[in-house]
């Protein structure tokens, strides 16, 4: 197999995501290529992936079952702070296509300290300035990047970081349109739960594994702006959950809204009735209804995509909710519930409003919830919002527009009716 894929970052995300698909890729299809994980920090997990030959056991686990997946697809690693030169050195094979990225939220960033004599450069954009520009001065063709980081539009950040160090390290104009006329940064979304290594179970794969992995079975990439990419890496030949499109954000909104909306809709009402985790609440019949009423009588009517697939994710949401290895305790998703109900539920809601000229009765109830939860001492959030929340009134909340970006007001009788601690 070839080298074809650049990798930079060997945590558990990518290792239990992309490496993951790759490896079915592999076996499924005529794909046949290998990874080459770039290290991009000075210390990581390089060291003791070489030790077993860059060969680790993946788990998926769930309400679904269990299913054990032997990794090999990494061919080796290389670490720029140790050996740079290996490092500017992978600019020479012609086979690499692929770029991915899993380096934090954080790690698209641009560092105006950093030099291009620095071996390597400080920041993940600034050590790939310097490889692309290894890459230009051979003659070589760019790369399609596929960037991981759990931050709106990655791909478009990430090449503007990148062009940002072509104009500190004046690398010239030739550089530059090469890297808007040869490259493709491609915006994604990733969405996987990714539970790392099972430190207090002990698992037998056969070998001494010191790198197994688990994750749910649910995975979702979304990938935007490359409408060939799957006739070259050819993520539609072996089942996986890849979606090519023009329009990511549609699916950012439906993440958002089921997804993320469903935690935060149910998460003030369970915790206030004595619930601790996720599951609790599933396998909970009054919860459970109380969480399928909003996904499906109230927040699906009110997004664009078709019904079918909105319907097919929310059930994907339910089962991935139900995961007896995943304890998601409630208490940490009610981190900044205000700001979160905003971004999350507020948006369903006066969707639903405008599209019905009516009122969905259980967001609003969850809303009253909301505010039912500020007036206890279980809340996490900004000390200025707790503090307002717990002594304002309910038409004071909702007429905050430093809460909600606009007055609420109108929504004061529907609200007031569900609050219980008045």
């Amino acid at each position: 197999m070839k080298e074809k894929v650049i990798q930079f970052g060997e945590g558990g995300f990518l290792r239990g995501f992309a490496d993951w698909m790759l490896q079915r890729i592999n076996e499924t299809t005529d794909f046949a290529g290998k990874v080459v994980v770039v290290q991009p920090i000075e210390k990581g997990m390089c060291d003791l992936l070489e030790a077993q030959g860059c060969v680790y056991t993946h788990l998926c686990r769930g309400a679904e079952g269990m299913d054990v997946k032997k990794i090999d697809v990494i061919s080796r690693c290389v670490k720029p702070y140790e050996d740079f030169e290996s490092y500017l050195a992978l600019a020479e094979n012609p086979d690499f296509r692929f770029v991915i990225s899993n380096t934090t939220e954080a790690g698209i960033t641009f560092v105006d300290t950093d030099r291009f004599t620095d071996r390597p450069s400080k920041s993940f954009p600034g050590k790939l300035t310097q490889l692309l520009k290894k890459r230009f001065d051979l003659g070589l063709g760019g790369f399609v990047f596929l960037p991981c980081e759990l931050i709106d539009k990655n791909g478009e950040n990430l090449k503007k970081c990148v062009l940002q160090y072509v104009d500190l390290w004046e690398l010239g104009d030739d550089f530059r349109n090469w890297i808007e006329k040869e490259n493709i940064f491609c915006n994604t979304l990733v969405d996987r739960i990714n539970t790392g290594y099972p430190k207090d179970e002990k698992i037998d794969v056969g070998f001494d594994d010191k790198l197994i992995n688990t994750s749910e079975y649910f995975h979702l990439w979304v990938i935007e702006g490359y409408q060939d990419l799957c006739s070259e890496l050819p993520f539609d030949k072996c089942g996986l959950n890849v979606i090519v499109t023009d329009n990511l954000e549609m699916y950012r909104t439906r993440k958002v809204r089921i997804l993320n909306g469903a935690h935060t809709s149910l998460v003030p009402y369970a915790l206030l009735s004595g619930f601790d985790t996720v599951k609790s609440c599933i396998d909970d019949e009054n919860m459970l209804t109380h969480l399928k009423k909003c996904i499906f009588d109230e927040i699906i009517p009110t997004l664009d995509l078709p019904k079918e697939e909105l319907v097919a994710y929310a059930n994907d949401v339910i089962t991935r909710f139900s995961n007896p290895y995943i304890r998601h305790m409630l208490s940490s998703i009610a981190l900044n519930s205000v700001s979160k109900f905003k971004v999350r539920v507020l948006p369903s809601i006066l969707e639903y409003i405008k599209r019905f000229h009516a009122m969905p009765e259980t967001l609003l109830f969850s809303f009253a919830k909301l505010i039912d939860f500020y007036r206890t001492d279980m809340t996490n959030d900004d000390p200025e919002i707790e503090a307002f929340m717990k002594k304002a009134t309910v038409g004071e909340i909702l007429a905050a527009e430093i809460l909600w970006d606009e007055d609420l007001s109108f929504l004061e009788k529907e609200v007031a009716k569900y609050v219980t601690a008045k």
